[in-house]
This record gives structure tokens, C-alpha cells and sequence, in this order.
């Protein structure tokens, strides 16, 4: 029998119940659909392509409108961690966060097809409010894994999370193909013309997580209230985030993993961020391409996450982030491989692996039937498989590294380290793509992040560190 003090979590209190715990995995089931749906493979392409009307110039606009998000979050995770400690309890940062995602999500509503340049502003402007929203509740819901179970299973739960956020991205995605895009009416008589069908998923985000969202609140167990005001919360976490920073230099193998973190998860971020718009781009791919698509790769990534859970608490989270991490670089290199030039003429020419040429007299009816399409859809399942792992082991070493009553604090810190430069990775791919007018050279740009991540990440010792004096 496991002695009290195996019993104990990383925080030292009882583990929540599987109802609790299943409640909290249920938070990406519920979250995901934001990204599944509107940020990678339904709305970002829609935008790109026929919001803005250019698919260059929409992945360049995207970028930016990614990177000013980027930007917001970087500033504030930090902050908004440290406030969780401060005030006791995570759930209603969940919540007012989770709100202003879905009031964005739901109002995209309105992102009609070819719209003026003020509009395309105000449309980017609501992804940011959305991207916030989002990813600031996730800070909060990442911070209360370490007191839901005993050390030697956070990375099953973490994976088991992810593999139902992914689960989740699954059945939205089937469901808007079933229900919008396959039909020739529409569920709800949504029209194709102007493309209902496109624009529903940002009020179907919006939907889907305010239902999934409840059983966080009704049973997982939140940090007892600290009696403290949200004011004050706000000056003690704020002090307490710049102790945290001054004592960062004496947590340097903390530090080192942080750093690494940042830029692989800049490179990971941007993949999954623009792969759906470079779909649409190179290869002309409708919304049931594009869902067809999403659906193989969130199937593979919800079993690349459980897989890498399993491998998390087998051979250790830093062998899992090596290894998951090293599977990306060179799938995005095989992504970057495949060009197709002369798309919808008859002089096409498809390339694959940067130097195999062949020309596609006619590509034919049905979906991924020339080999161009089928190398980008292998390379893509690949990306699904190791972006898993990659996240849910990031997020369990944390817990593994940092002084068990500094949790709270370092998941800020965590969370600053996958956006403090996030957006210099979208910002990048806009740059680069507007520069030389090339999708391919935008996304070209991921495989450094990905790269130096994975070196810095070398050195990194996988051991608890203990509390400076």
C-alpha cells in the first residue's frame, strides 16, 4: 500500500477524484474547437482566401494579427499566473477569460467575404480578443494539474487532456463537414454562396465550449480562497512575479528549459497556426479539403498524445520533448518540400522533397489524388504525431522541475515561455511571406524555431530543483 505521503500530490494535498480530474481533461475537449476550428483549418483559410481575397497577402495579414496576440499574451501570462497564487482559487479567471473567448468567437459571425479593409481590421481584431481569452484560461487551468494528482501520473492526465482536446477538434470537425459543408443545403439553411457554412464555426466555438466548459466548475476542486481582495491579489502577484524573475537566476536549469520551451513552442504554435492556410493556398483546397484534412491529423495527434503521456512517464519528459520535437523539424521540412506551381492550369508542375519535379496534366475529381497532396498529407500526419507529445510533455515537466510551492508562479513563467516570443514566430512568417511573396518562404522560417529549441533544449537536467534561500 502507498505510504500518505505517496498519496499526496506535487502540492502536497489529497488528488482529486477521476470525476475531478476527468473534469479538468475536459477543459481542452472544450477549448480546442477555438483552435481546431477557427484558427487552423475552417476560419483561418477562409479568411486568407476569400475574406481578404489573396492568399498571400491573408497569411502575411494573419501573421500579424497572430503576432499582436502573441505580443498581449507575452506581457500579461506571467502576470495573470502570479495572480492565480495570490488570490486563491483558478475557476473564475477560467471563467471571465473563457467569456471573452466566446463573445469574440461568436461574433466572427460577421466576417463576410471579400470585406474592406476596415472590416479585415475589426475581423482581426476579435481573433486577438478571442486568441486572449483563450490562452489566458489555459494559464490558469495548466496551474491546477499539480494539486489534481500524484506526481507519478501527471503525465498520463496531462496526455490524456490533450488527447481529448484533440478529440474534441475531431468530432467539431466532423460535425461541421456532416452538418455544413458536405450537405448541399446546410443544417440551419446556411448559405454556401456567401459562405455561412465558413463563418458558422466561429458561433459553433463559441457554443461548444460554453457547454464542455461546466464540468470544470462543478467538480474539479479549485485553491481555497486567500481572503485577499482582486486588487491586492493583483500588487501581491505582481510583487511576488518579480521575486520570481530576480530569482530566476538561481533556478538556472529551470531558466534553460524556459528558454527552450519559448522557441520550440514559438516554431509547434506557428505550424499548427498557418499549415491550414498553406494548404489552401498551394493546393487550392475547399473547406471539405481542409476539414477532410484536419480530421486524419487530429486523429493521429490524439494518439500521438496519449502515446506520448505513456512515454512521459516511462523514459522521462525531457527524452519525450527530444524526441517529439526532432519528429517536427523534419516533418515541417517535409511540409516546406512540396510546392505546386501553375495551380488550375494545364502547364501545372507539382515538386516534392525540394528537387523531384513532375508535371499534373489534370489533377482529377476527389480529394488528395496527385502524390504532391499525398507526401503533404504524410508529412502532415506526422506533424499531428509529434505535436502531441511535444505539448503534453512540456506542460508535466514544469511540475517535474520547480519547488512544489512555487507551481503557481513557474506556470506563469511556463506560459511566458510559450508566448513571450510567440510573436516573433507569426510575425516572422508575415514578414517573410510578404517580403518575397511566397507562402512557402513564411513558413520556411518555423524550422529555425524549431531547431534552436531542440539544441538549447540539450542541456536540460531533469530533476526537481529545490527553493532558493
Amino acid at each position: 500500500m502507498a505510504s500518505q505521503d505517496e498519496a499526496l500530490t506535487v502540492t502536497g494535498t489529497v488528488p482529486a477524484s477521476r470525476t475531478g480530474q476527468f473534469s479538468w481533461a475536459l477543459f481542452d475537449w472544450a477549448n480546442q474547437p477555438y483552435f481546431t476550428l477557427v484558427t487552423t483549418f475552417i476560419f483561418a483559410p477562409y479568411f486568407t482566401s476569400h475574406v481578404v481575397g489573396d492568399a498571400v497577402r491573408g497569411q502575411e495579414l494573419w501573421g500579424y494579427g497572430q503576432a499582436m496576440a502573441g505580443l498581449c499574451i507575452a506581457l500579461l501570462s506571467p502576470i495573470m499566473g502570479a495572480m492565480a497564487d495570490a488570490g486563491g482559487p483558478r475557476k473564475p479567471w477560467i471563467l471571465a477569460f473563457q467569456a471573452v473567448c466566446i463573445v469574440a468567437c461568436a461574433a466572427l459571425w460577421l466576417a463576410l467575404p471579400g470585406a474592406p479593409s476596415q472590416t479585415i481590421f475589426w475581423i482581426l481584431a476579435l481573433i486577438v480578443l478571442a486568441s486572449l481569452g483563450a490562452e489566458f484560461s489555459i494559464v490558469f487551468n495548466n496551474a491546477m494539474l499539480p494539486s489534481l494528482a500524484r506526481e507519478a501520473r501527471l503525465g498520463r492526465l496531462s496526455g490524456y487532456a490533450w488527447a481529448l482536446g484533440y478529440l474534441g477538434g475531431l468530432v467539431s470537425l466532423g460535425f461541421v463537414l456532416a452538418a455544413f459543408s458536405l450537405p448541399e443545403v446546410p443544417l440551419f439553411g446556411l448559405d454556401k454562396a456567401s459562405h455561412e457554412h465558413d463563418r458558422i464555426v466561429g458561433p459553433l466555438a463559441a457554443v461548444w465550449t460554453a457547454i464542455f466548459i461546466i464540468p470544470l466548475f462543478l467538480f474539479t476542486p479549485d485553491g481555497p480562497p486567500s481572503g485577499l481582495g482582486r486588487a491586492e491579489a493583483a500588487r501581491q502577484g505582481l510583487r511576488q512575479l518579480w521575486g520570481t524573475l530576480r530569482a530566476l537566476r538561481h533556478y538556472r536549469n529551470v531558466m534553460l528549459f524556459l528558454i527552450a520551451r519559448m522557441i520550440y513552442f514559438d516554431g509547434l504554435s506557428a505550424v499548427f497556426a498557418f499549415g491550414g492556410i498553406y494548404a489552401a493556398g498551394i493546393f487550392g483546397w475547399t473547406t471539405t479539403n481542409l476539414g477532410i484534412f484536419g480530421i486524419i491529423l487530429t486523429i493521429f495527434a490524439a494518439v500521438g498524445a496519449v502515446t506520448g503521456g505513456w512515454l512521459d512517464d516511462r523514459i522521462g519528459s525531457k527524452r519525450t520533448i527530444l524526441f517529439a520535437v526532432s519528429g517536427l523539424f523534419l516533418a515541417t521540412l517535409g511540409v516546406v518540400s512540396v510546392t505546386v506551381d501553375g495551380l488550375g492550369t494545364a502547364a501545372r508542375t507539382d515538386t516534392i522533397l525540394f528537387f523531384v519535379h513532375y508535371p499534373v496534366a489534370a489533377p482529377g475529381e476527389g480529394m488528395f489524388n496527385t502524390l504532391t497532396e499525398q507526401v503533404f498529407l504524410f508529412f502532415g500526419i506526422l506533424i499531428g504525431i509529434f505535436g502531441g507529445p511535444a505539448q503534453a510533455a512540456s506542460r508535466t515537466m514544469v511540475s517535474r522541475l520547480v519547488p512544489p510551492d512555487m507551481v503557481g508562479e513557474f506556470y506563469g513563467l511556463y506560459a511566458l515561455s510559450g508566448k513571450a516570443t510567440a510573436f516573433i514566430a507569426p510575425l516572422a512568417v508575415g514578414l517573410f511571406t510578404g517580403l518575397y511573396a511566397s507562402q512557402r518562404a513564411g513558413i520556411s522560417v518555423i524550422l529555425v524555431f524549431l531547431a534552436v529549441g531542440l539544441l538549447l533544449m540539450l542541456p536540460v537536467r531533469e530533476e526537481r530543483t529545490t527553493r532558493a534561500h
